[in-house]
């Protein structure tokens, strides 16, 4: 019986696996909506390394950031654009002409345009009509259009915005020269059975010529939501290293990219094997830890400690992995501790020759046991307490903050 044979792939069963779009262009957005991770900077030589990564694994588009924030933004976004990359290069804007015009100058090729939809956002944020909205946005695109870069219009909160002004704003920026549509979760409140149908009546009503979708994770669906959305033939996903991203993060590049590949066959052209590198890179870069037990690039998502489990890997490794580590550039790990069994000791005295007398070998494993359930967690306690105190309080501190304004001359007003 080959491989093949040992499990059921009932992906291969769906219907949906037929709508996939080809190619799928993976457009990614560590470099700016990744950086608003709170307390994560990154300069622009080190979005140029984390850039090059990426477009040596294959990624097509890359958003360098918004190069209105600041003069080191605008140098970041200058710096990859002419970088030669093999990557294209996108900056974002708001539907605001210093906005547009930096992106115009950045030497970008792509622009994302984007603007809020829903009536929370026009109401109380943006303080501006449906119409005024619609107003800016098709200027925004005319005027990327004339100086001749591909545009991508994005509107945040869509999904919590009044169907009727999402299908006329998108069906009027298309009509404006918009190349691609951009759908956003923006707060992560989308199932993926919402998802799916919102998507196919955003389709049938608007009949976009190319679709995006970027999905936040605040409740932990961004990365079905996002597999959904190419379940129904949307293009371009967005998606962050490591899921990084305001507050909960973005659609993890690594799960998108391998849920692709290896749940539904679908292949992305993407050197999977340096995922593992590139999320590295991105951690010491961020200085955001990436957990142990997240997907595909954990410290622990190929890791074994528990006997049942690691006999079960001895024998077979389809037992209790989905994939070979190798794929994603990983190495299998066999944990000893409190949980392992006679399997895992005799394959670790297997890299010194050792053959263990059964009596012997129940005698190592109970130490090993005792050892495991006796060690201290107080060097553990102070790493979480230091790491803790490191995210309540990212970016500038208050202390910092309070002495900014004391340079500047401003003084507190005592009623």
């Amino acid at each position: 019986m080959t491989d093949e044979r040992l499990v059921e792939d009932y992906h291969s069963f769906t219907e949906a696996r037929r709508r996939f779009a080809d190619p799928i262009v993976f457009w990614d957005e560590t470099l700016r909506d990744g950086e608003q991770t709170p307390g994560v900077h990154f300069s622009p030589e080190e979005k140029l390394r984390i850039a090059e990564v990426l477009a040596d694994i294959g990624v097509p588009l890359i958003d360098a950031g918004i190069p209105v924030v600041s003069a080191e933004e605008a140098r970041a976004v200058h710096l990859l654009a002419h970088a030669g990359l093999k990557s294209k290069v996108l900056a974002s804007a708001r539907t605001v002409p210093a906005d547009v015009e930096a992106v115009i100058q950045s030497g970008a090729s792509h622009i994302a345009i984007f603007v809020a939809a829903s009536q929370v956002h026009l109401r109380y944020k943006l303080k501006m009509s449906q119409e005024e909205v619609r107003e800016v946005s098709i200027a925004s695109v005319r005027r990327a259009k004339s100086a001749g870069l591909h545009v991508a219009f994005v509107t945040e909160d869509t999904v919590r915005a009044p169907f009727d002004f999402v299908e006329r704003l998108y069906r009027d920026v298309q009509e404006a020269g918009a190349d691609r549509l951009v759908i956003s979760d923006t707060v992560g409140i989308m199932t993926p059975l919402t998802f799916r149908w919102y998507l196919e009546e955003f389709q049938r009503r608007v009949h976009p010529k190319d679709l995006s979708v970027h999905c936040h994770n605040d409740f932990g669906l961004a990365t079905a939501n996002t597999l959904t959305a190419l379940e129904v033939g949307v293009t371009a996903p967005h998606t962050c290293v490591n899921g990084l991203g305001e507050r909960a993060g973005n659609a993890a590049f690594e799960e998108v990219a391998l849920g692709l590949e290896r749940l539904y066959g679908i292949r992305t052209g993407l050197r999977t094997e340096r995922m593992y590198e590139l999320s590295r890179l991105v951690e010491e870069l961020s200085g955001v830890v990436v957990q142990p037990n997240k997907a595909i690039v954990g410290y622990n998502s190929f890791s074994h400690e528990a006997g049942i489990h690691t006999h079960g890997i001895l024998a077979h490794t389809l037992t209790y992995e989905p994939m070979q580590p190798e794929v994603v550039g990983r190495r299998r790990r066999m944990i000893l501790g409190k949980h392992s069994g006679k399997a895992a000791v005799v394959e670790k005295l297997k890299e010194r020759g050792i053959v263990a007398p059964d009596p012997q070998l129940t005698e190592l494993l109970q130490r090993l046991k005792a050892q495991g359930e006796a060690r201290s967690k107080e060097e553990l306690r102070a790493f979480l307490e230091e790491y803790r105190q490191l995210f309540e309080q990212p970016g500038v501190s208050d202390a910092e903050f309070w002495k900014m304004v004391e340079a500047i001359g401003l003084t507190e007003v005592r009623a």
